[in-house]
């Protein structure tokens, strides 16, 4: 039962992300209809330059809706079942995530949180207690299969899992829903795994369409302020 890395892995996206959004910007100014400007964009008759220039304008103005048009599906292992459980509030994506019912856990693999990794005592207790928990499981699992719940043992066994239990899921966000989340989780008062599996992730969006993804992040590198208010604010940066 090892302590486990994040791995984040972009698996698809729209097909020609910045003249998806640029076509659906343009219908929202433009006379005609963007299905007849399509070939030419595809052909490369209206420059990249060009589409990303305009782009970028529009997002300035704080128009935004027509980004909802290009998703991202990304695969992600070696997190913690609590960052999963942050994730999913993120409620405008879908999720598929590693099933604890049907997944034998009986060798689970967990994610060790920096803090304690650093302090040797700590660490040297948290690694005893994910072994106290890997057997527990499968005490529990080898009773329940005696006593007849057969393939089901599994589901009722899970019961003891740690937060730290390492899963696995596929998300997909548009990148309106994106930019939210890197908004909040890219924020240096996210939660230190969130934040890297965020910082990951904007970095492959930012390789795929960095004429879109340039302006995502935390919201205070956007704004150049700190909205949160002087409760909350990291210091980073001035209050408004």
């Amino acid at each position: 039962m090892p302590a486990k890395r994040l791995d984040v892995s972009l698996l698809a996206f729209t097909p020609e992300p910045l003249s998806v959004i640029y076509a659906a910007f343009r219908q929202c100014y433009h006379a005609g209809f963007v299905a007849d400007m399509w070939p030419r964009l595809l052909a490369g008759e209206i420059p990249r330059e060009k589409q990303a220039e305009f782009v970028a304008k529009v997002l300035e103005s704080g128009h935004v809706s027509p980004i909802e048009h290009v998703s991202f599906t990304f695969a992600i292992e070696g997190v913690s079942r609590a960052l999963t459980h942050q994730l999913v509030r993120h409620r405008i994506a879908s999720y598929s995530q590693q099933s604890q019912r049907y997944v034998d856990a009986s060798s689970f693999d967990y994610i060790m949180p920096p803090a304690i990794k650093k302090i040797p005592e700590a660490r040297a207790r948290f690694e005893a207690f994910m072994e106290e928990v890997g057997t527990a499981y499968r005490d529990l699992k080898a009773i329940l299969e005696d006593n007849g719940r057969k393939d089901k043992a599994k589901e009722d066994a899970r019961f003891v899992l740690p937060q730290a239990a390492e899963t696995r899921i596929v998300t997909t966000m548009n990148c309106r829903a994106l930019f939210n989340f890197f908004e909040q989780r890219c924020c240096t008062r996210a939660q230190w795994e969130i934040r890297a599996l965020a910082d990951k992730m904007l970095s492959l969006c930012r390789l795929t369409v960095p004429e879109v993804f340039a302006v995502a992040g935390a919201k205070c590198e956007r704004l150049g302020y700190c909205p949160e208010g002087e409760k909350f604010t990291c210091g980073r940066y001035p209050l408004p």
